[in-house]
């Protein structure tokens, strides 16, 4: 089944998010122009059939490092962001150099995590790249290394990726590396290691096939392409990792070939906002749950009421991200609440028609709505093994 399967995912694929990284775009000498026009020649072709592109691309920093002539990469986060802030009008003006042959115009889109960690900002950000869409432009994001620090990082392109595809609606997420895609074991290891074609899900066998090791400028390895997979799966989209360095690989992906590793979307898809709370936001503080709560969250889809809380940890203020613990300390999921940290300490333990009684006011009966809430299993789900 798993060319008919391929067949299916591609052909309905009107919108695609495709990632490219740094062990694709660069040599050791920095940007390879070559790679960057013979991956514009493709997507070109994927815009001549109707098909709406957005690229999240790697490779400022390692441009950077060409131009200035380092004979090593920067160590520092200071150091990293001047690299960044000279190659990234390099790498925006390959893109635009290459498109400009087939007449494509691109439009450089420039994130941290906290643009996307803000609910306005996140839907200024989506509204901004269907726009492009709509208008034929090919957006072209990377993350903003110029000014990001550790606390706002989104951890590598792998990821981000992700956070695009779910802002856009896509139909389909590909990863392009310097790997054939997902082996059974790690390649550089062992000469008898053979590529995955298809993983319907993704349980412990498989995350054993993952390495972390990165590639000379990248910052994640396959371990962090499966993160990826498991994040955007789970929202219905299915993922394929493909060898961004052999040509025509986009090609063969939608022509059907049995290349790289396909995995397999979930068959629930979380709303919009669940999956911005899920994926995107960075818990503030946790609520400790009594056993009636836990259950009433993880079992009967209700929202959370002061009573279930036992403790808090943290501080927040309202519509905070929170994580919800059992009282045992396991995570049951993530949502955004309706009162402060404080507030909730004052309100913990009791029935929700005391509230105003307490606080002198009430915003909600709930502490979290269920609307506002995801459950770890939800984020986690539909763990299997993969099949051919």
């Amino acid at each position: 089944m798993t060319s008919q399967e391929r067949e299916k995912v591609v052909a309905g694929s009107q919108r695609v998010v495709i990632k490219v990284g740094s062990s694709v775009l660069t040599g050791r000498q920095g940007l390879d122009l070559g790679i960057v026009n013979r991956l514009c020649d493709e997507v070109s072709m994927l815009k001549e059939e109707g098909r709406q592109v957005v690229i999240v691309s790697s490779g400022a920093i390692a441009s950077g490092i060409r131009k200035v002539g380092l004979t090593e990469g920067p160590k520092t986060i200071p150091q990293k962001q001047a690299a960044a802030a000279v190659g990234q009008g390099s790498l925006i003006q390959a893109y635009e150099d290459a498109f400009g042959h087939y007449n494509l115009k691109v439009a450089q889109i420039l994130l941290t995590s906290d643009d996307l960690t803000n609910r306005r900002r996140y839907l200024n950000a989506r509204h901004t790249l269907q726009t492009l869409l709509d208008w034929g432009i090919i957006p072209v994001v990377n993350e903003n290394d110029t000014v990001v620090v550790e606390e706002i990082k989104f951890g590598d392109n792998d990821n981000l990726s992700v956070l695009i595809a779910q802002l856009t609606d896509a139909d389909l997420l590909i990863i392009l590396t310097d790997m054939d895609g997902l082996y059974d074991c790690d390649p550089r290891q062992n000469e008898d290691a053979t590529v995955i074609p298809l993983v319907r899900s993704i349980d412990r066998k498989v995350e054993a096939c993952a390495s972390d090791r990165p590639g000379t400028f990248g910052t994640g390895g396959m371990t962090s392409k499966l993160l990826a997979a498991k994040k955007v799966t789970v929202t219905g989209v299915p993922m394929i990792i493909g060898n961004g360095r052999k040509r025509y690989i986009l090609k063969r992906i939608f022509d059907g070939e049995e290349v790289g590793t396909l995995f397999l979307p979930a068959k629930r898809r979380l709303s919009g906002k669940k999956q911005w709370i899920a994926h995107t936001l960075k818990p503030h503080g946790d609520l400790l749950l009594d056993h009636g709560a836990s259950e009433a969250l993880r079992h009967r889809g209700k929202s959370l009421l002061p009573t279930g809380i036992k403790g808090v940890r943290g501080e927040f203020g309202v519509g905070a991200p929170v994580r919800c613990l059992s009282i045992e300390g396991e995570e049951i999921g993530i949502g955004l609440v309706n009162y402060s940290a404080a507030e909730i300490e004052k309100i913990k333990g009791v029935r929700s028609y005391m509230i105003e009684e307490i606080l002198g006011y009430k915003h909600s009966d709930e502490v979290i709505h269920r609307d506002n809430f995801v459950l770890r299993e939800t984020i986690e789900s539909d763990a299997g093994s993969p099949g051919a």
